[in-house]
């Protein structure tokens, strides 16, 4: 008999509480990191889970978590939490903070600062990319970041002009202010990665101009898969020296660094 997990989302509190219940084993691992990764992708300060019906019966599938984490550690570098009355020791060991209950997560993590997030819906057309650098100076403005305005406006280019020539579907542009930071993300519908090496782009070849130009301006950058598509996203920090063409200052897949203690 197969296991099974099934889950419930609730936007309608201060940030996302998606409660599991079920058996999370090897089977039914990844369709919980697939419904995390979508709720991440919406960029929320916080995400939080409770596992109070949810049975670990392996530990490889708990690990799961602990690879959650450490992949989202930077984008969109979320307050992870995890929510258990029982066995908060054996939940531990994943590295989210784990509390009794929802109510004392909330309580912990007080009021989402919405002016910190901003969000368009873009067709892919002609345009988009110019829209997408009209929301990058209006977050610059209202986040006090007049020196990421030409960084941001590269990248949010690149990435927009990427999903319009190729994966020709509609797309969401995030924004969000990290200290004295911000990051820049396009979620699309194509579960096509970006392809760069890190080395130089020949004068003949056809595009990979654009995440050249992004990993020269960013600080790190990264991509994760969706079960409906892909986000691209991309680190600015004000005081970020631009790497020559050949840097190989991001991990060859994408990923971020481990979790931040």
């Amino acid at each position: 008999m197969s296991s099974e997990v099934h889950h419930l989302v609730d936007h309608g509190l201060a940030y996302p509480l998606v409660r599991f219940s079920g058996v999370l084993d090897a089977t039914t691992a990844a369709p919980v990191r697939s419904i995390l990764l979508d709720l991440l992708a919406g960029q929320p300060e916080a995400l939080v889970v409770d596992v109070a019906g949810l049975e670990p019966v392996a530990p490889a599938a708990v690990a799961m978590l602990s690879d959650l984490r450490r992949e989202t550690a930077d984008w969109p570098a979320a307050h992870l939490c995890l929510c258990c009355p029982k066995d908060a020791a054996g939940w531990r060991a994943t590295g989210w903070p784990v509390w009794p209950e929802p109510g004392d997560a909330f309580a912990e993590l007080g009021e989402p600062d919405r002016r910190t997030r901003l969000s368009a819906e873009l067709e892919p057309q002609v345009g988009a990319a110019r829209m997408a650098r009209d929301l990058i100076t209006e977050a610059c403005a209202r986040w006090d970041r007049p020196d990421l305005v030409g960084p941001a406006c590269i990248v949010v280019t690149e990435m927009v002009n990427n999903v319009v020539a190729h994966a020709r579907t509609p797309m969401t542009v995030l924004l969000a202010a990290h200290d004295d930071g911000m990051s820049v993300a396009v979620r699309d519908n194509s579960a096509v990665l970006p392809s760069y090496d890190g080395g130089p782009v020949a004068p003949t070849a056809f595009g990979g101009r654009g995440m050249l130009l992004i990993d020269s301006v960013a600080s790190r950058w990264g991509s994760l898969v969706l079960l409906d598509g892909k986000v691209v996203w991309a680190l600015l920090q004000a005081d970020h020296e631009p790497e020559p063409p050949h840097s190989d200052s991001h991990d060859a897949a994408g990923m971020p660094d481990p979790a931040r203690g």
